[in-house]
């Protein structure tokens, strides 16, 4: 291979890594030229290997999507949340974020080679279909998920509304591959959903964060304050199984309750690379109480207004701990022609300067779910996964913690109200027939195992 096309390859590797970046330095230290140098080594063996690839491999490989895969590859191989978006999933991105879009429903990652479903979104195909929080997909309309990156799969199944799709699902606890055949539908999320329980409390579900989630979530609390009165004894806010979303919505919902207080703080790779959000005066409940449900299917933006109103103590959390994902990802334009960079830039803290991620959210009252045996099963073979178990995942420790990385539960919630034991000890909680105060009192004055063996 000639000089002049090792220099083609590596000036259009570098042209992507340069449209991708938020700030290029000018300055050069004899260290910079050291890593340019070698940066410049490693493009040229890039280029040799693409090279080789075109004019050796069995088939003629297309160029565009040899030099696609290898972004995604170099992004993957930082953590499962960055990627590539070529100019069809960005475009499927920025439709997604407003609330309406054709699919199936399902928020996803990829783990050891294949699809992992995070959480089916609410009254979506894929969730009356019955795909669950956890399942891996390995086929896809009978092609092999193995080998293809995450935007592929997502990309495959896609498709006109109506149109059938054929999924095989590996599901723990199951010794053979389930098969899951339905159609794709129009996805339109109404991110919030609502009802007045027992004629005293306001029960507000939250099941995404997209741009119309603040705007519903006002309606619902001025429609419950109109239809219980003076008998409005406070709120369940329902974040179970709400993979996150916009981060601006996550922050106007935390406003949404809060008269004051930091909301939460980004930081980058930089010390100084520090923002924070803090709450304007106004909350809509007009001071009632909260109580915040969440579990091992609540992350991202979720987990942000769950570790506001905890640490601003503004809400009682029950549940169990929550994902765990706790990075924030900037999406880039590449220009007109080349779609968007998603790379991971900061990471989310709360008000107490808690890290979120691979840690996720603890609740003040831990309460878990009675789980149907074969979820039972399937959680006592392998146990519950959240972020922390992710391959590849950024993991940088708050120092002054020092702890093991461990998040996610159980993601299950019954269909039945009546058997939400969750939902239940919130409504208990807020009809005052539970005290925080005596709950947290009992389980530290209760005897740890030892005690009791002894």
């Amino acid at each position: 291979m000639r000089k002049s096309e090792y220099a083609l390859w590596a000036l259009l590797v570098v042209a992507v890594i340069a449209a991708g970046s938020t700030m290029v330095s000018l300055a050069r230290s004899p260290s910079a030229e050291a890593a340019n140098s070698e940066i410049y080594k490693q493009l040229d063996l890039f280029g040799e290997v693409l090279e080789r690839v075109r004019k050796g491999y069995v088939e003629e490989p297309e160029n565009e999507k040899l030099i696609e895969s290898a972004i995604n590859g170099m992004l993957t191989a930082l953590d499962p949340h960055s990627a590539y978006l070529n100019l069809d999933n960005y475009e499927d991105m920025r439709v997604q974020t407003k609330g309406r879009f054709g699919g199936l429903g399902i928020e996803v990652t990829m783990e050891d080679g294949l699809v992992k479903v995070i959480s089916p979104i609410a009254d979506t195909p894929a969730d009356k279909a019955g795909i669950l929080s956890g399942d891996l997909i390995t086929k896809i309309d009978d092609e092999n998920v193995r080998g293809m990156n995450l935007q592929d799969a997502v990309e495959k199944m896609r498709g006109e509304v109506d149109t059938p799709i054929t999924l095989m699902v590996l599901r723990e606890g199951q010794e053979d591959l389930m098969k899951f055949k339905f159609n794709r539908g129009i996805i339109e999320i109404n991110p919030v959903k609502f009802s007045a329980e027992g004629g005293d409390v306001g029960y507000i579900r939250i099941t995404s964060f997209n741009e119309q989630t603040t705007e519903k979530l006002v309606k619902a609390v001025n429609d419950l304050k109109k239809e219980l009165g003076p008998d409005l004894k406070g709120y369940i806010v329902d974040l179970r199984n709400n993979p996150g979303g916009l981060l601006d919505q996550a922050i106007a919902v935390s406003d949404a309750f809060l008269d004051q207080g930091a909301i939460v703080s980004t930081r980058g790779r930089n010390n100084e690379d520090v923002q924070k959000e803090f709450a304007r005066k106004g909350d809509i409940t007009d001071g009632k109480q909260i109580v915040v449900l969440i579990n091992g299917g609540s992350a991202s933006a979720s987990e942000i207004v769950a570790g506001a109103l905890k640490d601003l103590k503004r809400a009682t959390v029950v549940g169990t701990q929550s994902f765990g994902k706790g990075s924030v990802q900037t999406i880039i334009p590449l220009g007109s022609a080349n779609g968007a960079l998603r790379l991971t830039t900061a990471r989310y803290y709360t008000p107490k300067n808690v890290s979120i991620q691979a840690k996720g959210i603890t609740p003040d009252i831990v309460v878990e779910e009675e789980l149907p045996e074969d979820i039972k099963k399937r959680e006592e073979l392998i146990g519950t996964r959240g972020e922390a178990n992710l391959r590849a995942i950024s993991r940088t420790r708050v120092p002054e913690e020092g702890k093991e990385e461990k998040s996610g539960s159980s993601s299950y919630v019954p269909e039945d109200k009546t058997k939400d034991t969750q939902l239940i000890y919130g409504l208990e909680l807020l009809r005052g027939t539970k005290s925080v105060d005596t709950e947290l009192k009992q389980k530290a004055e209760a005897p740890s195992k030892s005690e009791t063996a002894n």
